[in-house]
């Protein structure tokens, strides 16, 4: 058997821990297992030897960063500080960063590259638990209907970006309407105190948003949709074509469009913020982002709104992160990529949020308003608010278009992240799916496109609410919590440090173990009441949602979620003995099930349960 080994197996060689070597048949000259055999199932599970693997470190490092930065670092977390006290919001953004966003991000990267498996598959480990692996690939996939819709009326706003002058300039085209306003006509006394100028409906940007990309007009609510229109839907097809030939071959195709995909924002975020801040008024929006108000922090709203948005800036839950690092190499440094991925992802958010501002403060200046009158966030200050501001400024069609190609780029490799949790995901759990990789891929991007032509019609916009608000709000939050306490309690916090001591040598420290255990799930549970509390119905504008699309919404949640518990049920019923053996074969790692008949159950022993 030596002999057929490679130099770099040999090299590779490793003893398996005790605990590991009751799964491995018995070899009759040796126990010792070289990295190649070992990467076909930590566990002893048989799962396939010739996995995958980055073609290069970076391709990982960029796919992660470029996932996790994406369109809401640049239109929510600037609003978010600005809106949260400025600089004291800072407070409890690192301050939840750093016990549990930083905890749970690290959690994942390292149950995916151990176990080398998608999110459904990597509950092995505790086969009562996949239901969380299927429900997060169904809330990816419910993000793919409306996330690329988004992508597409960034491409819409680029190639309108390629004239002479901007069309969301002025007023008479088409698409205006009679109360169209020049911005020049307009200053504070304008509006009064209930309205602000990121809130007028009638500057030639917001009419070219709503009435000549949307065509919100011809629609009367979300039970008034219409038909796909052509221009946003060629768009679209233009979108899912790049995401499927950018994931047909993998991540060894994946991981090379990212060297543009996620470089590029940067480039382009350096750029505007070196323009932005030469602009006059500019200083003054920057101090009005960095104002430091350390009273905002007794408002409660303050502290949810920096937990909610460092748990869906860093991405985790989404299966996202367990896919990618799945590709990795078993040895991998997965707590270094963790703390860099993460640092690299709010730094992005606290920066950017100077070229915002900054131009924020140009416009605040130009019409003679306060700061809080063209402050915004969301699709209203990326399509609106600043190309409007972007129209003003000499040489306003290439800045136009290098502020799209950013949002563009933004958005498709976080789109491809989560389409890859999807594919990846699913083809670990069905074979057949990955011996036809391509096809396979082809069939979820196909039908990504046909459920998000119905967020391009005439009232588009109210459906990609409805999907913004419950696809992945409290449903995630969920997923993730029983994700945490599957892993530190049912698992075992001390196993799970045992499994990344044996990829990187080194034992988790106690602060991390103690942030998984106790911390983590605290944080999750907190932020899952405090989403479901302050939750309201729906509104668009002015635009309130009837009833019936509150429930329909609550459906799309529960559709997710449901698969945990009757996941549970239906693994319970499958087994087969008594009820306590049921319970032992639904909680105990796959490879330790002939522990069960033996009647040595590890989650029975109180020792389990108090292990650090």
């Amino acid at each position: 058997m030596l002999l057929s080994m490679t130099y770099q197996d040999l090299m590779n060689i490793q003893v398996l821990p005790e605990h590991k070597l009751s799964s491995v048949a018995p070899l009759k000259h040796s126990t010792i297992i070289p990295t190649a055999a070992r990467c076909a199932g930590p566990h002893g599970t048989s799962t396939d030897i010739d996995r995958e693997t980055w073609g290069k470190k970076i391709d990982f490092l960029l796919s992660v960063i470029g996932f996790a930065v994406d369109l809401a670092n640049v239109w929510r977390f600037p609003y978010l500080c600005y809106k949260n006290g400025g600089g004291a919001f800072l407070i409890p953004y690192i301050l939840f960063l750093v016990i549990a966003g930083m905890p749970l991000f690290y959690m994942e990267l390292a149950l995916g590259q151990y176990n080398r498996e998608g999110a459904a598959t990597v509950w092995k480990i505790c086969p009562v638990f996949k239901g969380v692996g299927y429900a997060v690939i169904v809330i990816a996939l419910y993000v793919g209907f409306y996330y690329n819709v988004i992508i597409a009326w960034s491409l819409y706003y680029l190639y309108s970006s390629m004239t002479a002058e901007l069309p969301w300039l002025k007023c008479g085209n088409s698409w205006n309407s009679i109360n169209c306003t020049d911005p020049q006509h307009i200053n504070a006394s304008f509006f009064d105190k209930n309205i602000s100028y990121a809130n007028n409906k009638f500057t030639p940007a917001s009419e070219y948003y709503e009435r000549g990309v949307l065509h919100l007009h011809e629609s009367k609510g979300i039970e008034d949709l219409g038909l796909p229109r052509l221009e946003l839907t060629l768009c679209l097809v233009v979108v899912v074509f790049i995401l499927y030939f950018s994931l047909w071959k993998g991540v060894k195709s994946s991981g090379k469009v990212v060297y543009i995909t996620a470089t590029m924002p940067y480039v382009v975020l350096f750029v505007l913020l070196i323009r932005g801040i030469t602009l006059p008024g500019a200083l003054n929006g920057i101090k009005a982002y960095l104002n430091f108000s350390l009273s905002e922090l007794n408002n409660l709203q303050v502290w949810i709104d920096a937990a909610t948005q460092i748990f869906y800036s860093l991405g985790a839950g989404f299966g996202v992160l367990i896919a990618f690092s799945s590709y990795n190499k078993f040895d991998n440094n997965c707590y270094r990529d963790a703390i860099l991925t993460s640092a690299v992802n709010c730094i992005t958010s606290f920066v950017s949020g100077f070229a915002i501002f900054s131009v924020l403060g140009y416009m605040a200046q130009k019409y003679n308003m306060d700061i809080k009158a063209v402050a915004t966030d969301g699709a209203g200050l990326v399509f609106i608010i600043y190309p409007e501001a972007i129209s003003t400024l000499p040489g306003s069609t290439f800045w136009a278009i290098v502020f799209f190609i950013m949002l563009l780029t933004l958005g498709i490799d976080s789109s491809m992240g989560g389409m890859e949790a999807v594919i990846t995901g699913l083809s670990d759990d069905f074979k057949f799916l990955k011996r036809n990789r391509k096809l396979f891929t082809f069939a979820t991007a196909f039908g990504t496109f046909l459920m998000a032509l119905i967020c391009v019609t005439n009232g588009g916009i109210y459906v990609l609410t409805l999907l913004d608000k419950y696809a992945a709000g409290t449903s995630i939050l969920f997923a993730v919590l029983i994700e945490a306490i599957g892993v530190s309690w049912f698992y075992g916090v001390d196993r799970f440090s045992e499994d990344i001591e044996q990829m990187m040598g080194f034992k988790p420290g106690l602060y991390w173990r103690l942030c998984w255990k106790f911390v983590s799930p605290v944080f999750l549970l907190f932020v899952v009441l405090a989403s479901t509390v302050t939750s309201s119905g729906l509104k668009y504008n002015d635009y309130v949602f009837p009833p019936w699309a509150n429930l329909l919404g609550w459906g799309v949640a529960m559709s997710s979620m449901l698969f945990v518990p009757f996941y549970a049920i239906y693994k319970f019923l499958s087994v087969r003995g008594t009820f306590t053996e049921r319970i032992a074969y639904c909680i105990t790692p796959e490879h330790e099930h002939h522990k069960v008949a033996e009647g040595n159950v590890r989650q029975f022993k109180l020792k389990h349960w108090l292990a650090i």
